[in-house]
């Protein structure tokens, strides 16, 4: 759809707005979780997130057909099992640490087009490879060894390729609405399974439950709402390019709110993630190896 220079550097502003409320989570949620049972936060979010895209969108969530239903809950399943993953990992780690290597995905996405797709890789992808990997090293080896929490963000960073690469292969223009709203609906499910059998508890002070609605109704399904509006009026490259920002985000909010200290390691080990997204980023899309914009990002 044809867009003008002013709504399009309007939907960059946007873009680049919901990537720095998905930045800031990372420290919202480390401080949360200290409080409150890392599967019932996460309960509590998603049901709030589900029941208000439900209202929103019900009529786009009748208009699907039964096909789409199915892989709408399916990639919200995958999802689920990827937040789980990445907030039980962020309890053990620091902000920035988690916040880079959940931008791991924007590697494996990629890696799992080619097994899953049969997508081309061109030689470029390794050397992305290779300059995450180095980062990540820096950022997150203790020793010689890496932290448990490392590994389970490495884990959900990988259920997010995942879901990209589903999202990327199954969503049809129009629909968006109806399975976003799906998909959250799923992700509510997977995360109240995850409190059995007590059962989600409620977040235990108004600034907890600021957190929690803050993440469900901005971080969710207000960044949800503008990502598709936004995505609607820019390229893909474009679009690309500004969602890699998160990580930075994500470190600055760490740093400027005393949870971490800034490093030659966060710099340098961040520097090489964030060189490796954009070589993934920016190479040449043609062919195979085309990813659709709205596949882009993880958040919902």
């Amino acid at each position: 759809m044809p867009s003008t220079r002013s709504t399009t550097t309007l939907a960059t502003l946007g873009l680049l707005a919901m990537t720095a409320v998905w930045g800031s989570t990372f420290f919202l949620i480390k401080n949360v979780v200290a409080r409150m049972p890392v599967a019932d936060f996460l309960a509590v979010r998603f049901v709030v997130a589900a029941l208000v895209m439900l209202v929103l969108f019900f009529r786009q969530v009748f208009r699907l057909e039964r096909r789409q239903l199915l892989r709408g809950l399916l990639l919200g399943v995958i999802y689920g099992v990827g937040q789980l993953l990445q907030t039980w990992g962020l309890s053990l780690i620091a902000p920035s640490v988690s916040g880079f290597v959940t931008g791991m995905y924007v590697v494996f996405t990629p890696l799992l087009a080619m097994l899953l797709l049969r997508h081309r890789m061109p030689g470029v992808i390794w050397l992305a490879v290779l300059l995450a990997t180095a980062g990540l090293a820096l950022l997150s080896l203790n020793g010689v060894s890496v932290d448990l929490g490392v590994w389970l963000t490495l884990a959900s960073a990988l259920m997010y390729g995942l879901h990209i690469v589903g999202l990327g292969q199954w969503s049809r223009s129009g629909e968006a609405f109806g399975m976003s709203a799906v998909q959250m609906v799923a992700i509510a499910v997977v995360c109240l399974l995850a409190t059995v059998p007590h059962g989600p508890t409620l977040p235990p002070d108004r600034a907890a439950w600021f957190a929690v609605l803050y993440m469900a109704l901005i971080a969710g399904a207000g960044a949800m709402l503008m990502q598709t509006w936004a995505q609607s009026h820019m390229p893909a490259a474009r679009a690309a390019i500004v969602m890699t920002t998160e990580p930075v985000f994500a470190a600055g909010f760490a740093v400027a709110f005393g949870s971490d200290a800034l490093t030659w390691r966060m710099l340098v080990g961040g520097g090489l993630v964030l060189a490796a997204m954009y070589t993934v980023e920016l190479m040449p899309r043609r062919g195979d190896g085309e990813l659709p914009a709205e596949a882009i990002h993880h958040e919902v």
